[in-house]
């Protein structure tokens, strides 16, 4: 059973790398710029991907799902994960000295498989706002 779980995050791990290069490179067709990916933010905190969007300094969740049987993927973005985004932002933030600066989050939907013909991908700027217990740190 441990090998079988062990073998399900692996591969979750792979597609998730996966949908975040995907979403990684539609963003910069947008002209957006790269700052980092999967960057760590405090002992338990990732951002998927860190980007500008000319001022604007955006948050970016990527959900990566083969199919929509069971909901969108931006839904998986629940209020826990607003929260949790939330607080990663501050926190990255606070590291750059808390600078005074527009900032948003996003989210990028990838719909298929690495081997699929096809894969629809979906940005949804401006996705959520900042969770209000962490408006007071900025």
């Amino acid at each position: 059973m441990a090998d079988a779980d062990a073998r399900r995050r692996k591969d979750t791990d792979k597609i998730g790398k996966w949908g975040e290069k995907v979403a990684a490179r539609t963003l910069k067709r947008k002209r957006y710029r790269i700052l980092g990916k999967r960057v760590k933010v405090g002992t338990r905190d990732e951002i998927d991907i860190v980007a500008r969007d000319g001022d604007v300094l955006v948050f970016v969740e990527v959900k990566t799902r083969a199919i929509e049987a069971f909901g969108r993927p931006a839904a998986a973005v629940d209020r826990k994960k607003r929260h949790t985004m939330s607080r990663a932002a501050v926190r990255y933030l606070k590291r750059l000295g808390s600078p005074e600066v527009f900032f948003r989050f996003d989210i990028v939907e990838i719909i298929g498989t690495m081997d699929a013909p096809e894969v629809r991908i979906n940005h949804i700027e401006n996705a959520f706002t900042l969770d209000g217990r962490y408006s007071l740190y900025l």
